[in-house]
């Protein structure tokens, strides 16, 4: 372990100190260029970390055995690698990132490149001009972290290796010297708070105008959710998943759990595997928001509700409404369109966070009153599946007999066997084989709801009845700090809808006839807990529920404020400023208003400041306040010299000849009124001397030099004042 030579540390001190007083006493001594080095390669690593779970492994495992070696290097002082090592690592960098990603273009191996290319330039690290390259490059690679993740905890990170990076950055024009790191770090703190108004006016009034403004087509990751097909354990993988796929601020008081379906993909078509959409019938691709032209026969009945949805990045073109919603979602620059099912799609995939509003109602009807070709396809089933299953159907079929009730008794039927037939409600029934509904139906009696739903529909068109699976969420919980209505990936559900005379479409939820907590309250069955899961669970579950609820509010706050503010907001902020009809010209009118008076403030401010404050006066003051902590006198009249004799009286006599400390005030005294060598010959001591170019030290390098400098305390026989 380094140690600096001129400090050595006795071995009794050393015994009795703990590791961290150790190791802090290390990181002192240590030579400025091995610290200023270690320190900016943890903000690397930092750098790296936040990226780890975009990188391909061995990408991680590269960047972490480069940093490890240039790290030795800098704390055994040794040689760093030739060129052909650097050579050697770019070449295979390259050949990995090719097989990885079968390219060395685009986003995600634009990434990985950077990333690893960033550790590699830490191997020759030679020089100021080679840090400044890494700097920027960190920068630049930070920035790439906001295409996979725009959240609050991502930016909380990346905010953290900005401060980093900025300090050291300024280290490294603090050249005289070693400065302590909390000196640079609050020196780069200040600047960063200094450019935050400017940073805010941007974000505010900065024209968004696409492409300029976003991140590309495929840059955010986001999370699937549900799928245009379904096969029977889909759903519960997605149960298992507690992250958040959208929230909702209602006008009023939110409906009851048990009336909250939100309508996804509709599934009519079955291979005995696999559900899929229905395709759409020439002349009814998509029908159109006009309210006095709904779909299917639409109806609906009570006054609406009125709500706003945060929808997370999904990479699915699902708006996500409460089933009904007959009036088209107020999404702006998004075209929406209406299946015949009532399942709203956008023309392109969300692939960001989008907020819109809508207005929904929970009593309606929909379909034709009687039989149709497009109905009664939805009979039809894959012949050689679920034979069981099938002879069930035609028996209880023979048994309702032909009234115009029957298909309602066999729907009522299903359901009551269902809650008497010893059935259950689980995430983990097993692998389902291939007569899927005849194993729930006979063998296994467990399921997750999209075995419900899809054993249920089965049974219903084995009967002769029209059914089909419709997915989407269910339920939700109401954040008690905000407000919000939050619908996670684990209220993904799916559900039934039969198809009876007279009355059309009808939702049946056979869930609720197995577990009639899935649908009337926000309770889930829990996946089974690991490690962590278990650790968490012992601490007080009231507690961890209070914590998510406060960070989940303040996510949405970020989200609200941050991610979705957009074109329309910018007009909205014009129209409260007092605009009546804003446009982009006056966006540009009010921006360049405002970065005009804050170039004119911060020149007055800088001029008024260079009046009233000389900056040898401050740092004169600031060398009086050291001299008072360390026990001298030291009042607003002191010069310079009067400092620098009281502290030779304070010194030993060994010490009063080498004082760097005396001769910087020598020096600052110099600075202001005489020749240093003049002065030098006068006070018959060793200066400081000029710099090497004959010049004395400026007020810079006296600033420079002032954070190291070192007071000792008086002696107690000093006098606290003395003449001058």
């Amino acid at each position: 372990m380094l140690t600096h030579p001129s400090a050595p540390e006795p071995a009794a001190q050393a015994a009795g100190m703990s590791a961290t007083s150790r190791w802090t006493q290390t990181w002192r001594h240590w030579p400025r260029d091995t610290r200023d080095t270690l320190f900016l390669l943890a903000n690397i690593a930092w750098v790296t970390i936040l990226m780890a779970g975009q990188l391909p492994w061995w990408c991680t495992a590269l960047t972490s055995v480069v940093l490890l070696w240039r790290g030795h290097c800098a704390w055994r002082n040794t040689h760093l690698p030739s060129r052909w090592w650097l050579v050697l690592l770019v070449a295979l960098t390259a050949g990995a990132t090719l097989l990885t990603h079968r390219t060395l273009l685009g986003q995600e191996a634009g990434i990985t490149l950077i990333v690893a290319l960033l550790a590699l330039k830490t191997l020759e690290l030679r020089a100021k001009r080679d840090a400044f390259v890494v700097f920027f490059l960190g920068l630049f690679t930070l920035l790439t972290h906001f295409l996979h993740s725009q959240s609050l905890l991502t930016a909380a990170g990346v905010l953290l290796a900005v401060w980093g990076l900025l300090t050291s950055l300024v280290l490294s024009h603090m050249p005289v010297g070693k400065p302590p790191l909390w000196v640079a770090a609050r020196t780069a703190g200040g600047m960063a708070l200094l450019g935050a108004p400017i940073m805010v006016v941007l974000f505010l009034l900065f024209p968004r105008i696409a492409p300029l403004w976003g991140v590309p087509a495929d840059g955010t990751t986001g999370r699937t959710g549900l799928s245009s097909n379904m096969q029977v354990g889909n759903v519960a993988s997605l149960a298992e998943d507690r992250s958040i796929a959208f929230r909702l601020r209602f006008d009023g008081e939110p409906p009851h759990p048990s009336q909250m379906y939100f309508r996804g993909p509709v599934l009519g078509q079955f291979d005995g595997r696999e559900w899929r959409m229905n395709p759409p019938r020439l002349g009814e691709v998509f029908s159109t928001a006009d309210p006095n032209r709904r779909p299917g026969n639409l109806s609906v009945q009570g006054e609406p509700i009125d709500y706003e949805v945060t929808l997370e990045p999904s990479k699915q073109p699902w708006v996500m409404v409460l089933d009904v919603t007959p009036q088209q979602p107020r999404l702006a620059e998004h075209n929406l369109l209406q299946t015949p099912d009532l399942q709203w799609l956008s023309s392109k995939p969300l692939r960001e966070l989008t907020r819109y509003r809508a207005s929904s109602h929970l009593s309606f009807r929909h379909g034709p009153d009687t039989v149709t070709a497009a109905i009664r396809e939805q009979t039809s089933l894959p012949a050689g599946f679920n034979p069981r299953t099938l002879a069930l159907a035609q028996q209880w079929r023979s048994e309702a007999g032909s009234g115009a009730d029957a298909d309602s008794r066999l729907v009522q039927r299903a359901l009551q066997h269902l809650q008497t037939g010893g059935y259950g409600y689980t995430l983990s029934p097993g692998a389902y084989g291939t007569h899927t509904a005849d194993e729930f139906w006979f063998d296994r009696k467990l399921g997750f709801c999209e075995h419900i739903a899809s054993a249920f529909v089965i049974l219903m068109r084995g009967a002769g009845v029209p059914a089909r699976v419709v997915t989407g969420y269910q339920g939700g919980e109401r954040n008690p700090v905000d407000g919000y209505v939050t619908v996670r990936q684990s209220d993904a559900h799916a559900w039934a809808e039969v198809w009876l005379p007279q009355l059309g479409w009808q939702r049946v939820d056979p869930t609720s006839s197995v577990a009639p907590s899935r649908t009337e309250s926000t309770a889930r069955l829990n996946p089974v807990q690991g490690a962590v899961g278990n650790m968490l669970a012992t601490f007080n579950p009231a507690l961890l529920n209070t914590l998510r609820n406060n960070w989940e509010a303040l996510n949405n706050r970020w989200n609200q404020w941050v991610l979705s503010y957009s074109q329309g907001s910018q007009m909205d902020l014009l129209k409260k400023i007092g605009f009546d009809t804003p446009s982009w010209t006056e966006l540009g009118y009010v921006l360049a208003g405002l970065i005009s008076l804050a170039t004119l403030g911060g020149a007055a401010w800088a001029w008024w400041e260079r009046q009233q404050h000389d900056p040898w006066l401050r740092l004169l003051e600031r060398a009086r306040a050291r001299a008072r902590q360390a026990g001298l006198a030291a009042d607003p009249t002191t010069t310079p010299r009067q400092l620098a004799d009281r502290l030779r009286a304070a010194l030993p006599e060994a010490q009063r000849a080498s004082s760097e400390t005396v001769h910087w005030l020598l020096a600052l005294e110099a600075l202001r009124y005489a020749n240093p060598q003049a002065l030098a010959a006068a006070d018959g001591k060793q200066q400081t001397g000029p710099a090497p170019n004959n010049r004395p030290p400026g007020l810079r390098e006296l600033a420079q030099r002032f954070v190291r400098l070192s007071w000792p305390q008086a002696n107690s026989s000093h006098p606290r004042t003395a003449p001058d």
